[in-house]
């Protein structure tokens, strides 16, 4: 498909504003939902330039899906466009995710919450598989992709080896791997080097100054603490919200800001919310903030924690795009940068597969335990522990997403109504 002329900036405003708020179904519903936009609907940019963005972005740490958008908002309209995209991905979920945790802290677990919960879920499982399955006829296009693509699902599944080290060998093996010569010199992307220098200066002092402001007015209090641990996590968060969390949640129970079950509670609450996965780090902002304040201060630094826990989490995204992107511009076409990156691409597929597989083994068992066989290891559930009712929804979820033509918001709607139904005859 080739590309069309770049659209008007107002069209493209409310597009992105239209993923910001349809984004459910974490980085691969959302990773899914922008090459429909942008790649089937629209034809803004070329599937192959797409794939090659995917992969590029796969390789930073912080959310993929806000930086994708950013790239193609970048790639379109310049840095303006590129800002547009970033936050405009991510303000509807942000909205959102505040609102639940002001709701979390007043009213805490409402019996009615779970089965609201359960729904989503149960939507997200097979939204996730449906995405998958896309990105699986994109990416896997020969032999070597689709054995890249299962050995980092089983790296990952198994055997515990760090997300990065799964990328970089990926990226190492399509190098050495690669065919042809080193083709054509790359063009030059237009833009003065001190340009790009000056604008990834930008970026870097707007991310850092607000832990610096929060260090100089309150040195040592819960904020600014948080904002540096928010700003060292988004520095080095290769491997999603989920490899993110790990040390997050050990930061959490030094500081004491949040509990282990509180944390699990925040985590149900972001996937069910448009955005990244990630913003889960904005309830664990709100929520540690109001419950390490005074009294009469809760509600204002729990607001500020929120902000903060956002702002550092997403501002590198600007700096990680707007620095990156233009020389990646000038190299990913090359033979070898290419060839690792679409070998990157087969192992994302292979990442987003483990995730899927995870997050479905924890919705449908109640329990489970860590099973070793030399160097492997997996989780296996407890199969005693199956829970009818979400194996019900995501029986249901699977039907309506693979059967129907139903749109996102109408299954979110529908599975949704299903868990309330459960819970209102006494089997959720």
């Amino acid at each position: 498909m080739r590309e069309r002329s770049p659209p008007a900036f107002g069209e493209a405003l409310r597009v992105w504003l239209k993923i910001g708020l349809l984004g459910f179904g974490g980085p691969a519903g959302q990773i899914a939902l922008l090459h429909r936009e942008t790649v089937e609907t629209r034809a803004w940019i070329d599937e192959d330039a797409f794939a090659r963005a995917l992969s590029f972005c796969m390789l930073l740490p912080g959310p993929e899906a806000q930086q994708l958008a950013t790239w193609i908002g970048w790639r379109l309209h310049g840095i303006r466009g590129g800002v547009a995209a970033g936050l405009l991905f991510v303000l509807p979920g942000l909205g959102v995710m505040l609102g639940l945790s002001a709701l979390y802290v007043v009213h805490g677990r409402s019996s009615w919450v779970g089965p609201v919960l359960l729904g989503l879920k149960a939507a997200v499982v097979a939204l996730v598989l449906q995405a998958l399955l896309r990105m699986g006829k994109r990416a896997l296009k020969d032999r070597m992709a689709v054995l890249v693509c299962a050995a980092a699902f089983v790296l990952l599944a198994f055997s515990g080896v760090p997300f990065p080290l799964v990328v970089l060998g990926a990226g190492l093996l399509g190098w050495l791997t690669a065919r042809g010569g080193e083709g054509e010199a790359p063009a030059s992307d237009g833009a003065p080097v001190a340009g790009r220098r000056r604008t990834a200066l930008v970026c870097l002092a707007l991310w850092l100054a607000p832990i610096a402001l929060a260090w100089v007015l309150a040195p040592g209090s819960p904020l600014a603490w948080m904002g540096l641990t928010f700003g060292g996590l988004a520095a080095v968060s290769f491997g999603g919200a989920y490899a993110a969390l790990a040390y997050l949640g050990q930061a959490a129970s030094v500081f004491g800001w949040l509990t282990a079950s509180q944390m699990l509670d925040g985590l149900g609450l972001a996937e069910t919310t448009p955005g990244p996965l990630i913003l889960v780090f904005v309830f664990v902002g709100f929520v540690g903030a109001y419950q390490t304040a005074a009294p009469e201060w809760a509600w204002t630094l729990g607001l500020l924690g929120g902000l903060m826990a956002a702002w550092t989490t997403f501002a590198p995204s600007f700096l990680w795009i707007f620095g990156g992107g233009p020389l990646f511009e000038r190299w990913g076409r090359r033979p070898r940068p290419a060839r690792a990156l679409a070998l990157i691409s087969a192992a994302s597929v292979g990442v987003i597969g483990q995730l899927a597989f995870w997050f479905a083994v924890h919705l449908l068992f109640r329990s489970g335990r860590t099973v070793t066989l030399g160097p492997l290891r997996a989780l296996a559930p407890d199969f005693s522990s199956l829970d009818p009712a979400a194996a019900g929804l995501t029986i249901l979820a699977l039907m309506l997403t693979f059967a129907t033509r139903l749109p996102m918001l109408g299954l979110v709607a529908a599975l949704v109504a299903a868990g309330v139904a459960l819970k209102a005859v006494g089997l959720a």
